[in-house]
């Protein structure tokens, strides 16, 4: 299958693009689903998050209390590449085993931090970016979310700048303060056409990545 990857920075509407390529028939393995499902109330991942980090991580409901795994790492980072090192494992296996299972015209993967990991590049044939002025983006989380402009700064201080998003990308899907719906369902419908086709060309050639 022809693989893209798709990305943007918090708040670009990538979730939004996503469902649109999945409701036209794409298969779509999104990696900040599975790691929401793992960290929920009867996660694979919270027994390990409870053993390193302690009772504190874990709310009431029995998921990962995300904003004191938030503070925590932004805090410390050490912090942060312990619990990467619990979940990015997990991750990948669910990830793997979902592309496995993928059928449609092409596969998405929806990764947020996608340019930042270094790890995808020779894993998809083309990358995808939502792209959003900044200060777009923190109106949008702001709105969605209730956290404050300092930890949505903080946030995407930890995400690569929008000039180096822009200059990975073989498709630029723009999602600005001024678009509105309509035109963002048409900007993607317009890639995805041209994926299907590029899809068909690839079919026909044998010419394909194995993930």
């Amino acid at each position: 299958m022809l693989k893209i990857g798709l990305t943007g920075g918090i708040g670009s509407g990538k979730s939004r693009v996503a469902d649109y390529f999945q409701s036209w028939g794409a298969s779509v393995v999104d990696t900040d689903a599975i790691a929401h499902s793992l960290t929920a109330p009867g996660g694979r991942a919270i027994e390990a998050i409870r053993g390193e980090f302690g009772d504190a991580t874990i709310a009431p409901d029995g998921s990962m209390n995300r904003q004191a795994m938030r503070d925590l790492v932004f805090q410390d980072a050490g912090a942060r590449l312990r619990l990467e090192a619990i979940l990015h494992p997990m991750i990948g296996e669910v990830t793997r085993e979902q592309a496995e299972q993928a059928r449609g015209c092409y596969l998405v993967f929806v990764v947020p931090l996608l340019i930042e990991s270094g790890r995808w590049r020779d894993k998809v044939d083309r990358i995808c970016v939502v792209d959003c002025d900044p200060a777009t983006q923190i109106a949008r989380v702001r709105a969605r979310s209730g956290l404050t402009q300092e930890a949505i700064e903080r946030i995407m201080s930890v995400q690569v700048s929008r000039e180096a998003r822009l200059a990975a990308a073989d498709d630029i899907v723009l999602n600005d303060g001024a678009t509105t719906l309509h035109e963002l369902e048409a900007r993607s419908r317009a890639l995805h056409d041209g994926w299907c086709k590029l899809a068909a060309r690839q079919d026909s050639t044998g010419n394909d990545k194995v993930y």
